[in-house]
């Protein structure tokens, strides 16, 4: 017979599980500091900053002015256009990108022959960064030796067309950089979408093939519900980045023409940096944090992925 004292299974199973918990909150803890010291801190200052008038002169202290600085949001005519321009942006982004990205990614993880030069090619936009791109697209739509130069050539087209000057229009400019948008990020997003279709089980498709299902059934009725979760993290992945996009538009057109391309986070730049108003720069960089951190909970909460469960075959 056991001893009295002794200890049962379940017991050492639970006394283990409860000792082996303590290590992984001490491997936790440079993760959060470094969160705290990168996100926290640097949040902090900025709400701090927001009711302050401050030239960002380091011999010269910060004015405190309360709520004089966020009083400017509901009559500041541009920062409505900036969050405008955002979700337009934002929008342009999804439409294109998701089935695009999801097209090409299925195609991808298929057996065609010569998938592996075209996927290749379609790849090349991963390995230049986002300036680098835009410089790109700035040549070529540049409207004395660009693209629209050659066009009022070959055509014979009037300076005053459409197409002579893409960035000095409202409506190109905005479509131009969803275009950029487009070339190098959804690349990214053919990746986790190849990813994902390589993970159906085979056998699915054996039997849509038996019921004499054809390829746009096929698509509909097994990838598309098979890679629900794929499509929603790439979608939030997507929003974010596209809400948080700075660089391109601060290289490509700074906002222009007349602010029609200034989406928030050049916004924030142009009033904190560039115009010296710190303060006012401070209140537009929380409504960003705000503002990113309610659409990525409203997209988290709409399409379930915080309860996200297995799509595969026997899974979920």
């Amino acid at each position: 017979m056991p001893r009295p004292d002794s200890a049962g299974p379940d017991t050492k199973k639970r006394g283990g599980l409860q000792h082996a918990g303590r290590p992984g909150l001490i491997w936790s803890v440079p993760a959060l500091l470094f969160f705290a010291l990168f996100a926290i801190a640097p949040l902090g200052v900025a709400l701090y900053l927001s009711f302050t008038d401050y030239q960002g002169i380091p011999v010269v202290p910060p004015e405190w002015v309360g709520l004089e600085n966020w009083a400017r949001l509901f009559d500041d005519a541009a920062l409505h256009r900036a969050i405008g321009v955002t979700v337009i942006l934002i929008v342009l982004a999804v439409v294109t990108q998701v089935p695009i990205s999801l097209l090409i990614g299925v195609w991808a993880a298929g057996p065609q022959r010569g998938r592996a030069i075209v996927v290749t090619l379609y790849f090349i936009p991963l390995l230049m960064s986002s300036a680098a791109i835009t410089v790109l697209f700035a040549s070529l739509v540049d409207p004395n030796f660009g693209i629209p130069a050659t066009m009022r050539e070959v055509f014979n087209l009037p300076a005053d067309n459409i197409f002579s000057n893409l960035l000095g229009n409202p409506t190109t400019a905005i479509g131009v950089i969803a275009f950029i948008y487009l070339w190098g990020s959804s690349p990214l997003h053919t990746l986790i979408y190849q990813g994902g279709a390589r993970q159906i089980p085979e056998i699915l498709y054996q039997a849509a093939a038996l019921d004499g299902a054809g390829r746009v059934r096929t698509f509909f009725s097994i990838t598309i519900p098979q890679l629900k979760n794929t499509i929603v993290t790439s979608t939030i992945i997507m929003v974010v980045g596209t809400f948080t996009s700075f660089d391109i538009i601060l290289l490509l057109t700074r906002g222009g023409p007349s602010g029609a391309t200034s989406n928030l986070p050049y916004f924030m730049y142009d009033k904190g940096i560039a115009s010296l108003d710190f303060g006012y720069g401070s209140v537009v960089a929380v409504v960003l944090i705000v503002l990113a951190m309610l659409v990525s909970i409203l997209m988290v909460k709409a399409t379930g992925y915080d309860k996200l469960e297995g799509s595969q075959e026997g899974i979920g």
